[in-house]
C-alpha cells in the first residue's frame, strides 16, 4: 500500500500536493491531517466528493509499503506517522520546496526551493502531459497563490509565475480562488492589532530593522498570521515576530514575517521546531518564558541561522567543577577567579546537583555563606548527551530557564555547554582546539 501526506496545520499548497499526487502515483491513498486550516476546511467540506482523502485512522500501517511526502521535509511535522518512521522496509519519497536540513531519509527525492511545493510537482505532471480537470487546477492556483502571496513574496521562483499561468490556460476559476483566500480579518483579529500597535518596539538587529510584539491571548484565534502582516507593514520594519502567550495551555505560539530577503524568517522558525518560507514563517513552543524566546530569535539573527556543528566542537572542558561540601563563601570566590557562572556539584564523579549565581540570593544571613553549597545548590539535574546538537541545546536553556548543561557520554560527565559556548554555533565561531 502507497499513502500520501503532508504536515499538520495543512494550508492549500499540501492539500493541492497530495492531490497533485495522487495523480503522479495512480493508486495512492491520499492521508489529510486533522489539524487543517479553517480556509483548507471550509474549501473541502464544500468540494470533498471531487477530492476525498482520508485520515491516519483509516490506515492499516502495517500494509504500507510506501509514502510520499510532500510539502515538508520533517517527521515531526506529520500526524501519526511515526510508525514508518522507524521502519527501514518502506520506499519513501519526498516532493519539498523549503530549504535547510532534512530529518527524512528519503528513498527518492525533489528538494527545491520554490515559492510553492505544488509548483515542482506541476513540473512532473507537465513532462508526463497529464490532462488536468478545471477543479484541479483551480485547487493548484489556489496552493501556488497562498504560498506566494499571490506571486509577491520573495520566495516566488520565475517557475512559480509559469505555473501560475499554465493554470490559468486549463481554466483555473479565480472566482473560487479569490472566495477561498480572502484573508478572514474580523473584530478579534482587528482588537489583536490594536493592542500590538499600543506599545510598539523597534531595536536594530545585526543592521535589520526588527520588531517584537508579546501578547497574551485566550483560547483559539484564526488568522493570526495576518494580524503580524499587518503589523509588520503598520510599523515598517525588516521583520516582526508576534509571540502570543496561551497560559491556559502553556503554549507560546510564535509568527514571524519579514520583506527583506537577506533575513530568513522560516529559517528562524525551523531552528525554533516549526517552519516556513524565507519571509514567513511560524512555530509552537510549550513552556517556555516569552523573554527567552525574544532573546532567542535576536541571537538567531545575529548568527548562522544554517549551521551545524558537534556539540563537542563547543562545550568547555574540563569542567569546573565543585564538591558539595564547601562553603557557600568559597564557591562565591571561585566563581569570581573563574569567571563563571556556575559549577556542577560532585560526590566523587557523580554530580549531584547545579551552583548558579541566582542561587546565591537565596542567602538571607550571614552565618549561611559558611553553609555547604549542597544546602543551596539546584538538585534539578538537567543534562545532554554528547550526540545530541548544539541547537537542541540551546532548545533546552531555553526551556528551562538555565545557563549550562553538562554534556553526558557513556554515563560520564566529558563537559559542559553554556549559553555563551551555544552561541559560538549561531555565530559560526569555533574554538581552536
Amino acid at each position: 500500500m502507497q499513502i500520501i501526506t503532508t504536515h499538520k496545520s495543512t494550508d492549500f499548497d499540501g492539500v493541492a500536493s497530495i492531490i497533485a499526487g495522487t495523480i503522479l502515483y495512480p493508486g495512492a491513498i491520499p492521508v489529510l491531517p486533522k489539524i487543517i486550516n479553517p480556509n483548507v476546511k471550509a474549501f473541502l467540506s464544500i468540494h470533498k466528493d471531487i477530492f476525498e482523502m482520508c485520515s491516519s485512522d483509516d490506515i492499516d500501517f502495517e500494509r504500507v509499503d510506501s509514502i510520499v511526502i510532500v510539502d515538508t521535509n520533517s517527521w515531526t511535522r506529520l500526524e501519526n506517522m511515526n510508525k514508518l518512521k522507524k521502519r527501514n522496509d518502506i520506499e519513501v519519497i519526498l516532493w519539498d520546496h523549503h530549504d535547510g536540513i532534512c530529518d527524512i531519509n528519503p528513498t527518492w527525492k525533489c528538494q527545491e526551493p520554490s515559492g510553492a511545493n505544488i509548483t515542482l510537482m506541476l513540473r512532473q505532471i507537465k513532462s508526463q502531459d497529464i490532462a488536468l480537470t478545471p477543479m484541479q487546477s483551480t485547487l493548484f492556483l489556489t496552493g501556488v497563490y497562498e504560498d506566494t502571496g499571490n506571486l509577491t513574496f520573495l520566495s516566488t521562483t520565475s517557475e512559480d509565475a509559469y505555473s501560475a499561468g499554465y493554470l490559468l490556460e486549463r481554466k483555473a476559476d479565480l472566482i473560487i480562488i479569490n472566495t477561498f483566500l480572502r484573508p478572514a480579518y474580523g473584530e478579534k483579529q482587528k482588537n489583536i492589532l490594536f493592542e500590538m500597535l499600543k506599545n510598539v518596539t523597534r531595536s536594530k538587529v545585526n543592521g535589520f530593522n526588527i520588531s517584537f510584539s508579546v501578547l497574551d491571548i485566550a483560547g483559539h484565534i484564526n488568522n493570526l498570521s495576518i494580524v503580524v502582516h499587518m503589523y509588520r507593514e503598520i510599523v515598517n520594519v525588516d521583520a516582526a515576530f508576534g509571540i502570543f502567550v496561551d497560559d491556559s495551555k502553556a503554549k507560546c505560539i510564535i509568527i514571524g514575517r519579514s520583506n527583506n530577503e537577506s533575513l530568513n524568517v522560516g529559517s528562524i522558525m525551523r531552528s525554533m521546531g516549526g517552519g516556513g518560507h524565507p519571509g514567513a514563517g511560524s512555530s509552537l513552543l510549550k513552556s517556555v518564558n516569552p523573554d527567552a524566546i525574544k532573546e532567542w530569535i535576536i541571537e538567531l539573527i545575529k548568527g548562522n541561522q544554517e549551521g551545524s556543528v558537534n556539540i563537542k566542537d563547543l562545550m568547555s572542558y574540563p569542567v569546573h567543577t565543585v564538591e558539595s561540601s564547601i562553603p557557600m563563601r568559597e564557591v562565591m570566590e571561585k566563581l569570581r577567579k573563574k569567571g563563571c557562572t556556575g559549577f556542577p556539584v560532585m560526590e566523587g564523579e557523580r554530580i549531584i546537583g547545579v551552583i548558579s549565581r541566582r542561587d546565591f540570593t537565596k542567602i538571607i544571613k550571614k552565618s549561611q555563606k559558611d553553609a555547604p553549597v549542597k544546602a543551596f545548590m539546584s538538585t534539578n539535574i538537567i543534562t545532554i548527551g554528547s550526540d545530541k546538537s548544539p541547537m537542541e541545546a540551546a532548545r533546552i536553556m531555553v526551556k528551562h530557564d538555565i545557563g549550562r548543561l553538562p554534556v553526558i557520554e557513556n554515563g560520564k560527565m566529558i563537559g559542559i555547554i553554556t549559553r555563551s559556548d551555544a552561541m559560538r554555533y549561531f555565530y559560526d565561531v569555533l574554538p581552536n582546539r
